[in-house]
């Protein structure tokens, strides 16, 4: 497994300026948390470090609104959030040990259990992908649905990822084998948005609030929607849990008082986004998730993406079938390797938590 790159944006509870973190295989990484290492601070059981595949992607808005409402704190236990730009970079650092929780899509607990890596979501905060399939303008009369992904270069936010493992599956799904098509890492933001202006990509799949800056700069159309669940059931044949806090299933076992304290919070940050408006809710979030597009295309992109979030962090019933069904549908491994649902999600911290 290789050791993940640079963060892009770190964020901590407890801290304020940035330090230098020593992660193995990472250099000049910024942390604004003291400078010990993640692993062994959450060992004295002191602070849990959590990569997240994109901080500033709304499908992964409540961690950081959590954050900043001050529910890890109110639980007492002291959180550090780092950031890289894809799931599959969240999950590559939790399995190899530089952190203690990842937050991606639940579809990587399946696909590492196929691996022999044990992890489980211990709270799962999404119950639609929260994710656009958009097309360039030059492509769009050529690129009207997954049926025409033949001969095409897709946007995915990285080889591996859960947009990777979607787009497949759509492909699939439509008739277009996997190998019939090009699946190009372009990230989320500008990155996507410069690609697909530029032709790099004739479309691909991302969420808000990139989808809401490439509408607002005319550089692309929507040919598919699953952000809410009737998107959802309507691409994948069913709710489809997506974002989520998962960890290693030993360290779980290992640290039940602080997975429910971290439940707890998120929990609390759930029903709080439950309750309220968009508007209040960009508000909390850090001023510069705005900048991409300005602040009234942020807000409209949470409004977009609210129905994508679940309201307890209870896995939604019959979603983890729907997982397995999209991602055995293409993926060799799934197919002949028996998956323990069970063993993929814990719904013992939730049911627990106030």
């Amino acid at each position: 497994m290789r050791t993940f790159g640079k963060f892009t944006r770190v964020h901590a509870l407890t801290a304020v300026g940035a330090l230098c973190l020593a992660l193995a295989g990472c250099a000049d990484d910024s942390s604004a948390n003291s400078g010990s290492t993640g692993a062994n601070e959450a060992a004295k059981g002191d602070t849990v470090t959590i990569m997240v595949g994109g901080l500033d992607k709304v499908v992964y808005l409540p961690m950081m609104l959590t954050e900043r409402l001050g529910y890890f704190q109110q639980e007492g236990v002291s959180v550090k959030l780092l950031t890289e730009p894809a799931g599959v970079q969240a999950a590559t650092a939790l399995v190899s040990g530089d952190v203690q929780g990842a937050v991606g899509f639940y579809d990587h607990t399946l696909d590492l259990q196929a691996k022999g890596k044990q992890v489980e979501s211990v709270v799962q905060l999404g119950q639609t992908p929260g994710e656009v399939e958009v097309v360039s303008n030059k492509a769009a009369g050529k690129l009207t649905s997954p049926k025409d992904f033949k001969g095409k270069k897709l946007g995915v936010t990285g080889l591996g990822s859960s947009t990777d493992f979607l787009t497949k599956y759509l492909a699939v799904k439509h008739g277009v084998n996997t190998s019939e098509f090009t699946p190009v890492a372009v990230g989320a933001g500008q990155t996507f948005i410069s690609a697909l202006q530029k032709g790099s990509i004739d479309g691909g799949m991302t969420g808000d609030p990139t989808v809401g800056q490439i509408l607002a700069k005319n550089a692309g159309k929507v040919i598919l929607d699953m952000r809410s669940p009737d998107g959802s059931r309507a691409a994948l044949g069913g709710l489809y849990p997506s974002s989520s806090l998962y960890m290693n299933t030993s360290w779980v076992d290992g640290h039940k008082e602080t997975v429910q304290k971290l439940v707890n919070a998120l929990v609390k940050g759930l029903k709080w986004i439950s309750q309220h408006k968009a508007e209040q809710i960009a508000a909390k979030m850090p001023p510069d998730y705005a900048k991409g597009g300005g602040k009234e295309l942020y807000v409209q992109a949470v409004a977009n993406t609210l129905p994508m979030f679940t309201k307890d962090g209870v896995m939604p019933e019959g979603g983890p079938q729907t997982v397995y069904e999209v991602l055995k549908s293409f993926n060799p491994a799934l197919k002949d390797t028996k998956v323990d649902l069970a063993k993929t999600y814990t719904t013992e911290f939730v049911k627990k938590a106030g």
